[in-house]
């Protein structure tokens, strides 16, 4: 039986992909093997820090990549309402195709594993998790469930009804930036069954501006596999950065319990490298961030922070406009998070 961590990353979030690796050695262990799977081609900075990391391996089964595209491919070209909406804002067929691509951790070599996103840091042990997965086939960390609907499902009630209990929507939504699960829980034959259901128009169920997260929470709900949310059954803590926690020998605490791991969810890549670039980028918990970046090199940390470039204009305008549009709805799901997470600490 072998354990082990995912992370979808390219060059582009080389300097987070820094950090998390950083926070995973040091939080979690040194001996962890970590599977990095390729957001896209451009590789060789990720390369490079693989081969300086002996438990770090990239994924390169291209077959499984190009099975879970295709699977995604073909759920999302029967959401009319999004292929629509796509095509109207120039958009791709499927839109961050290639976020889909943290689908291959069911192909690969961990029995048990811990999917992080390249804008989260490593804050505590993996150990509870992984011993969870041997009773759950899935494992979350956040106060989703407690966040609008609308973000995951956005169909009316009425049509999420006749699919969902009332009871699961209000406990099984999850963020998909951090889950735990095993290795092949989705068989091929319930993935064709999903997909049976997509295409006879529970499709249209799903939310399309974050893809991934929306088709990821249908297939665990649809599918009915175990689920256990640390938040949901009292032992979770905050993982957003917009919550207040204490920094303590840079490790956060939300009412003294440390944290399982930090979201930077809707923060930009591109703050993160003009920050690492010495441009003084207001990012919150900079410093911690600044911490596990350089920890190998601290002498490499920025020590003067000139002001920060304004954004180039000149392309990818429609896409910009589509990003900021994910970026804002989810910084309202985080501040939605703190209002919850403080509420239920009363």
């Amino acid at each position: 039986m072998m354990n082990g961590i995912y992370i979808l990353a390219n060059d582009y979030v080389y300097h987070q992909l820094v950090a998390l690796l950083n926070s995973i050695e040091v939080n979690i262990g040194k001996e962890m093997p970590v599977c990095i799977i390729p957001y896209d081609d451009r590789l060789d900075q990720v390369k490079a820090e693989i081969a300086r990391r002996p438990q770090a391996t990239l994924f390169e089964n291209q077959d499984s990549i190009k099975r879970w595209e295709a699977f995604a491919t073909q759920a999302w070209k029967v959401h009319h309402r999004a292929q629509k909406t796509w095509r109207d804002r120039e958009l791709p067929e499927v839109y961050r195709l290639a976020m889909h691509r943290k689908l291959c951790c069911f192909d690969g070599l961990f029995d048990k594993f811990i999917y992080f996103d390249a804008d989260t840091l490593a804050m505590g042990s993996a150990e509870p998790v992984y011993q969870l997965l041997d009773r759950y086939s899935w494992v979350t960390h956040d106060y989703q469930y407690c966040s609008d609907i609308k973000y995951i499902f956005d169909a009316s009630q009425e049509n999420l009804a006749h699919v969902f209990s009332s009871e699961k929507l209000k406990s099984h939504l999850f963020c998909a930036g951090w889950f735990a699960s095993r290795k092949n829980v989705f068989n091929a034959e319930t993935l064709a069954r999903l997909l049976s259901y997509l295409q006879a128009g529970e499709a249209d169920l799903m939310a399309l501006w974050g893809p991934d997260q929306s088709l990821l929470n249908y297939m665990v709900l649809r599918s009915e596999i175990s689920y256990y949310n640390f938040a949901f059954h009292g032992g979770g803590t905050g993982s957003h950065w917009s919550s207040s926690f204490d920094e303590i020998n840079h490790l956060l605490y939300d009412k003294g319990r440390q944290l399982t791991y930090i979201h930077y969810m809707s923060i930009a890549s591109s703050q993160f490298n003009q920050l690492c670039e010495g441009m003084a980028v207001d990012i919150p918990y900079k410093n911690l961030f600044l911490h596990y970046r350089y920890l190998m090199h601290p002498d490499e940390r920025p020590k003067i922070f000139k002001p920060a470039k304004l954004a180039s204009s000149s392309s990818g305008k429609l896409r910009a406009i589509a990003d900021k549009i994910i970026q804002f709805t989810q910084k309202k799901i985080g501040s939605l998070y703190d209002k919850i997470r403080q509420s239920k600490a009363v």
